[in-house]
């Protein structure tokens, strides 16, 4: 059995700690930092030490595809990739209070193919980032897989920019459709998508997350529950931390915890991230593989 298979983005992420106000048209003072990234591959890595994990998704036919996949079976990561195209990088300008802009070029992610359902025998959870819809012909495959999954299926709204994209209600729908375990959230993506205004799907847990604040649990029909984080200095660099966040709630789940524990688990792993460039616990730099 495989407690957890992810589906989704294996990318280069250039991480960018600027040391003060980004200023255009002239140079800005950074650190740079090349390390592993991708929603989907950034959870399958924080819940590989907890639980059996596999990532599931595609990458270039080149150097840098294979760096990437040598690095994800290091941390103990079952890998099925596609091989194919241009393997994707992320800019990610991360902002002296911690805060990021990403930019983004998926590559090869975006171009992933029908997975062959084999994938998934033995896998228990399937969880898949909104990421995955952000592009054809990934959005389909995506959907077919989920679709075809025997397991149950969680999902991430993953980012405002995509929601404004794909559509706050089409995405409604496709959560209706998919109806999810659970759909994470934060703040900003749940106000997006007018989670506060709907009940969820039965069977389906909204996992809202508020920085600082409280993560809300909301099922249907029942009271919310509310989880306090605990408290800690300002965070360096958040690029991961709500992935980590899936991880530790996902492996947690998987070990039979309730909600409330899964998410406490959660705030506890997205904690180790926040001092550290990108997704990482420790010093990422690809070079060093």
């Amino acid at each position: 059995m495989t407690d957890l298979a992810v589906l989704g983005d294996l990318v280069e992420d250039v991480v960018v700690w600027l040391r003060g106000p980004l200023r255009a048209g002239t140079d800005n003072p950074a650190s740079v930092h090349r390390t592993r990234g991708g929603s989907a591959a950034n959870v399958a890595m924080f819940a590989a030490p907890l639980v059996s994990t596999r990532f599931i998704g595609r990458v270039g036919e080149d150097p840098l595809g294979c760096a990437l996949v040598e690095r994800l079976r290091a941390s103990g990561v079952d890998v099925r990739v596609q091989r194919g195209g241009r393997t994707g990088s992320i800019v990610v300008l991360v902002h002296p209070d911690g805060e990021r802009t990403m930019l983004p070029d998926r590559g090869a992610s975006a171009e992933l193919a029908p997975v062959p359902a084999g994938w998934l025998d033995g896998v228990r959870y399937l969880h898949v980032p909104g990421y995955a819809f952000a592009a054809e012909p990934a959005a389909s495959s995506a959907y077919g897989l989920i679709k075809s999954a025997s397991c149950a299926v969680t999902m991430d709204a993953s980012s405002t920019a995509l929601l404004d994209e794909y559509g706050p209600a089409r995405f409604r729908e496709l959560v209706a459709d998919v109806r999810p375990a659970v759909l994470f959230a934060n703040a900003a993506e749940a106000r997006a998508l007018r989670l506060g205004d709907h009940e969820p799907p039965a069977g389906t847990l909204f996992v809202i997350k508020n920085g600082a604040g409280p993560t809300t649990v909301r099922g249907a029909g029942t009271p919310p529950i509310r989880v306090p984080v605990p408290t800690r200095g300002r965070a360096r660099d958040t690029t991961g931390a709500g992935d980590a966040f899936a991880a530790g709630y996902l492996a947690s789940a998987a070990g039979g915890a309730d909600p409330r524990t899964a998410v406490e688990a959660g705030h506890r792993l997205a904690a180790r991230v926040l001092d550290a460039p990108g997704a990482s616990f420790a010093s990422p730099s690809l070079e060093a593989t």
